[in-house]
C-alpha cells in the first residue's frame, strides 16, 4: 500500500462517525472520489454514492462499505461535570473502564454539530482497592460507568449537549510485519476498498456497466443505509466490502468459526446469502490475478449489508468480501494491510470481466 492510500485509510479511521454521526467520514469519501467519479450524491440518510458510468449496457455493480463505527452518546451530565453515556452499536462494556475517549462537544461556543469541539474524556470506575471482592468478578455495566472530561459542572453543561457523540480516543498506527492497528477498521476498510476499486476501474477505461462505490450509514444499528441504498439505486449486483473475523489468535475455536488468517488474503464469503455464480466469479478473478484469498463459510444471513442487498426489491445478486480482522469492536482492531490491496485486485478484475451477457441465475 502506497503512502497516499495509507493516508486515506488513516484519515477514514480517525474521522469520528458513530452510527447517525457519519458526516466527517462521508466528506472524506466525497473528496477522495471527486476526480474519479462521474457523479457523487448523498442521500437523505447520509449514505454516499459515487458512480462511474459504464461504457455500455452491462450490469450495474454497487460495492459498499459502511462508514459508521460503533461508539457512544452523552445521555446525562451531572452537576459535577461527569457524563453518563450509552452505547451506539455493539460496544463491549468489559473493555471500557480506564479508556481514554474522544467526546465531540456541540454546545455553546463550540461551533455546533458541523464543527464539534474535541474534548478528551476518561471512562472512570472505582479502583480495585475500593471494589468489593464479589464485584471484581463481574463486568461493570455501562450505566454504572461515567466519563470525566476534566471540567466543572457548569463548563461541561455549557460545552456539551445531550446526544453528543463519543468514540474511542485512539488513532491509526502501523506495527510489526505489515500490520496496522486502529479503531473503526470495521468498516472503514470497506469504504477504502470500494473507493480504490472505482479508481482502478477508471484507470482501466471503465466497465461495461455502471460501478457505484457506496459508503453506507447506520449498519451497526440495523443495516439501515445498505437497505435504503440497495432499494434506491437498484443495482443489479451488490457486494459488501467488510471487516471479517480473523481466527488466528488464542481463544478462537477454528472448528466453530473457521480458519481466517491475517495476511492470507481477503475472505470471499460462500453460503445462502451469497449468489453462487458471483462467488465462483470472484474466485476466478482471484486466480486470474494470482491474488491470495480465503473462503469464508457463511451458513446463514451474514449480518452485513449483503443481507439487504440480496433481498432488495425482487432480489439482487449479492456478495461479500471481507478483510480478516482481529479484536473487532475494540479500540485496537488489527489487520494486515496487504489484505486490503488484495481485495481491491480481486474486485477490480471481477468488475472488468463482466460483459453484457453475464448471467447470475443459479442453475
Amino acid at each position: 500500500m502506497n503512502k497516499k492510500d495509507q493516508g486515506f485509510l488513516q484519515s477514514l479511521t480517525e474521522a469520528p462517525s458513530p452510527s447517525g454521526y457519519e458526516v466527517p467520514a462521508a466528506e472524506l469519501l466525497r473528496q477522495r472520489l471527486a476526480a474519479s467519479a462521474d457523479q457523487i450524491e448523498t442521500n437523505v440518510l447520509g449514505s454516499v454514492h459515487a458512480t462511474l458510468k459504464g461504457r455500455g449496457a452491462g450490469l450495474s455493480v454497487m460495492i459498499a462499505g459502511h462508514i459508521d463505527e460503533v461508539g457512544m452518546m452523552v445521555k446525562y451530565i451531572d452537576d459535577r461535570g461527569y457524563i453518563s453515556f450509552d452505547a451506539i452499536g455493539g460496544v463491549d462494556a468489559a473493555i471500557l473502564p480506564g479508556l481514554r475517549v474522544n467526546v465531540y462537544a456541540t454546545g455553546k461556543g463550540t461551533g455546533g454539530a458541523t464543527a464539534a469541539k474535541l474534548l478528551r474524556g476518561v471512562i472512570g470506575r472505582k479502583p480495585i482497592h475500593l471494589i468489593e471482592p464479589d464485584e471484581r468478578k463481574t463486568v461493570t455495566k455501562i450505566d454504572k460507568l461515567f466519563i470525566d472530561v476534566g471540567l466543572s459542572g457548569e463548563e461541561a453543561k455549557e460545552q456539551l449537549r445531550i446526544g453528543d457523540a463519543i468514540t474511542y480516543g485512539v488513532g491509526f498506527e502501523t506495527f510489526g510485519d505489515g500490520y496496522a492497528v486502529s479503531r473503526a477498521f470495521d468498516d472503514k476498510v470497506g469504504v477504502w476498498i470500494a473507493a480504490r476499486v472505482l479508481e482502478e476501474v477508471k484507470k482501466a477505461g471503465g466497465a461495461v456497466g455502471d460501478l457505484i462505490a457506496a459508503g453506507t450509514v447506520q449498519e451497526e444499528i440495523g443495516l439501515r443505509g445498505g437497505t435504503t441504498s440497495a432499494y434506491g439505486l437498484n443495482p443489479n449486483i451488490g457486494i459488501a466490502a467488510e471487516a471479517g473475523h480473523a481466527t488466528d489468535y488464542p481463544g478462537i475455536e477454528k472448528t466453530r468459526y473457521g480458519d481466517a488468517v491475517c495476511g492470507n488474503g481477503p475472505l470471499i464469503a460462500r453460503g445462502p446469502n451469497i449468489n453462487p455464480v458471483l462467488f465462483e466469479r470472484l474466485l476466478a478473478a482471484a486466480e486470474a490475478t494470482d491474488t491470495p484469498y480465503q473462503i469464508g463459510p457463511e451458513p446463514r444471513g451474514t449480518g452485513t449489508d449483503a443481507n439487504p442487498f440480496q433481498l432488495s426489491r425482487g432480489g439482487k445478486v449479492a456478495g461479500l468480501i471481507s478483510v480478516p480482522l482481529r479484536y473487532m469492536h475494540t479500540p485496537t482492531e488489527v489487520l494486515k494491510l496487504d489484505d486490503l490491496d488484495h481485495a481491491v485486485s480481486i474486485l477490480t478484475r471481477f468488475v472488468l470481466d463482466l460483459d453484457e451477457q453475464t448471467d447470475f441465475t443459479p442453475c
